[in-house]
């Protein structure tokens, strides 16, 4: 179990992510790479982004092992709410000071020792992670260099459906901020998370108390988080709760096909423009002024086509745009890859 503890000064400086982090999607990915379950979500997924890999998966499985803990230093902080790009991460890592690399590895080291990997698994520590932990550069280098070439090859093709899902997940939480502040907020994170003032729980995998100390705490939607919530092992970094988002029943990863034939006239353009902001379908009938039978289809037909996330929230279904739609509505702007 996972407590945080949220003073009310705390409270008044929780915030959210204003869009996925490329460092955490990026090693979060690895572990759902090696993780069979959840095969509607992520089946299509593994089988496109496996191929594509070369030698990335050796020396990433030596850092970011399929339980347990993972260094901090892969996925660097910053204060604020705005996100890492895969650039600006890179060079975060870069800076990791040498006393850093040697006591996270070290606690990595201890994990593997007590948990009785295998000889495969022991004979590429010696060159990967005590190399590593000198704090010298080529080490470093190449890790940086491994991970930049999963990213491209993992993650990247994938980055507009990842800020879709995100971004859909923001939207329920911005109606819960403006509805009831940040309690509400707290309150309507996924059900693996609690909020019974003035404790956060949240399943985990082990005991943890975490305490805020005046600083808040930064909310991450995650793509690729599955199950349990993830945060820092260092309770001195700045506080951030990466959680997973709610994963839409059809699969994420649809290309826009010849739905797209389906989209002309004035009534669907008008419903693509309402949606822009985000709206649940009532609101979407409303404001398009259809019927709520007609709205829901004129939202299906957009979500077939790749424009439309669609997620339900207890008994409200919420629409937001996906990049694709985000782009055509703006005339055909290209759509931005972190």
């Amino acid at each position: 179990m996972l407590r945080i503890h949220v003073s009310g000064w705390d409270l008044s400086k929780v915030r959210m992510a204003t869009g996925p982090d490329a460092l955490w999607e990026t090693i979060l990915s690895f572990h759902r790479l090696r993780d069979r379950r959840a095969s509607t979500v992520f089946g299509k997924w593994r089988s496109e982004a496996r191929p594509r890999l070369n030698g990335e998966v050796r020396l990433l499985s030596a850092v970011v092992p399929p339980r347990g803990y993972f260094p901090d230093f892969l996925t660097p902080s910053r204060e604020g709410a705005e996100p890492m790009d895969f650039t600006t991460g890179m060079e975060a890592l870069r800076d990791t000071p040498p006393e850093r690399l040697r006591a996270e590895l070290a606690v990595l080291g201890a994990q593997a020792a007590a948990g009785g990997r295998g000889a495969a698994r022991q004979a590429v520590r010696p060159v990967a992670l005590d190399a590593l932990g000198e704090g010298r550069a080529e080490p470093l280098g190449r890790l940086i260099g491994v991970l930049r070439a999963y990213h491209r090859a993992a993650v990247e093709p994938y980055w507009p459906h990842i800020q879709a899902s995100v971004e859909a997940d923001r939207a329920l939480r911005g109606r819960a901020l403006l509805d009831g502040g940040a309690e509400e907020l707290l309150a309507s994170l996924p059900p693996v998370i609690r909020w019974r003032a003035p404790v956060l729980e949240a399943d985990y995998p082990v005991d943890r108390e975490l305490h805020l100390d005046g600083r808040g705490l930064l909310l991450q939607p995650s793509f690729f988080c599955r199950g349990t919530p993830v945060v820092y092992r260092d309770p001195l970094l700045p506080p951030v709760l990466v959680y997973p988002v709610t994963h839409a029943a059809a699969p994420v990863f649809a290309e826009p096909g010849p739905w797209l034939g389906r989209l002309l006239g004035n009534t669907r353009s008008t419903v693509l423009r309402v949606i822009g902001d985000g709206c649940t379908t009532s609101e979407l009938a409303r404001r398009a002024g259809v019927s709520l039978a007609s709205a829901s289809q004129h939202a299906c037909v957009l979500r077939e086509a790749g424009l439309v996330h669609t997620l339900r929230h207890g008994s409200s279904v919420l629409h937001t745009l996906t990049p694709l739609g985000g782009s055509l509505l703006r005339g055909g702007a290209p759509i931005a890859v972190s």
